[in-house]
């Protein structure tokens, strides 16, 4: 399932937080920007409203009682859910915020935070649902096969065989920027260029979370059969890969 943002409407966005006076306070900022804002206390509220009804984004607060943030991103996930996810978390590591992207969240804010940096996130999780990625020479109109895939580019979805795999916004970015210059090394810097602007705020690291999920769901147990490290360089897209590394 896909989300769309409709010009002619404001962006849905649901807040899921078990702090009622943040979720207040959300609220209300983010409606001054130019949001429709919908509260829930816990996931178990989220989970059945998804299923009558669509938001563009979900901003998940990753502690909660009962099932975690992280565990209803990853049962959103599981569904083939692609709607926008944004994790709040007080939990500042690295880990915590690599815990989050690992479970198909498209960004991380730590608390506290300063609101407009959250609308920021918003709105650029917004963009890369609607527009392609930077610099992208290809045409959306454009597939392309490897293996026993096919990447579709003007609907922003993978397949094997007729199967639809289920990616984030930032994976099928990452990706998307690795095909689109097949058998190009690229720089983990460059790579987040492609993948989500000039001056993005995206670490090293982040693309190699990204990218060893793709493995994953590629190949078994994170097979480099067509994303290959180049190594103290970067990475490689290969569609008619071997399966030798660089």
């Amino acid at each position: 399932m896909t989300t769309s943002i409709n010009a002619a409407r404001m962006p849905m966005i649901w807040v899921v937080d078990d702090d009622p006076e943040l979720r207040g306070l959300l609220r209300e900022f983010l409606e001054k920007h130019g949001f429709e804002v919908r509260l829930f206390a816990d996931g178990s509220q989220v989970e059945h409203r998804l299923a009558r009804e669509r938001p563009d984004l979900l901003v998940l607060d990753q502690m909660m009682p009962g099932d975690s943030g992280l565990v209803l991103c990853q049962r959103i996930r599981a569904a083939g859910d692609e709607v926008g996810i944004i994790m709040l978390t007080a939990r500042n590591e690295p880990t915590d915020r690599i815990a989050g992207i690992e479970r198909g969240a498209d960004d991380y804010v730590g608390k506290p935070f300063v609101p407009l940096e959250l609308v920021a996130r918003i709105r650029s999780v917004l963009r890369r649902r609607t527009l392609r990625p930077p610099g992208a020479p290809m045409p959306e109109t454009e597939e392309m096969q490897f293996g026993s895939f096919r990447i579709d580019f003007a609907s922003r979805s993978l397949w094997r065989d007729a199967e639809k795999i289920a990616l984030t916004t930032t994976e099928f970015a990452v990706l998307a920027a690795l095909a689109r210059n097949a058998h190009r090394p690229l720089t983990r810097e460059r790579l987040v260029e492609l993948a989500r602007g000039p001056g993005a705020d995206a670490t090293e690291r982040s693309i190699d979370v990204q990218v060893s999920r793709l493995r994953k769901l590629l190949g078994a147990g994170g097979d480099e059969q067509f994303i290959q490290t180049v190594w103290g360089y970067g990475y490689v897209f290969v569609p008619d890969a071997g399966g030798a590394a660089v």
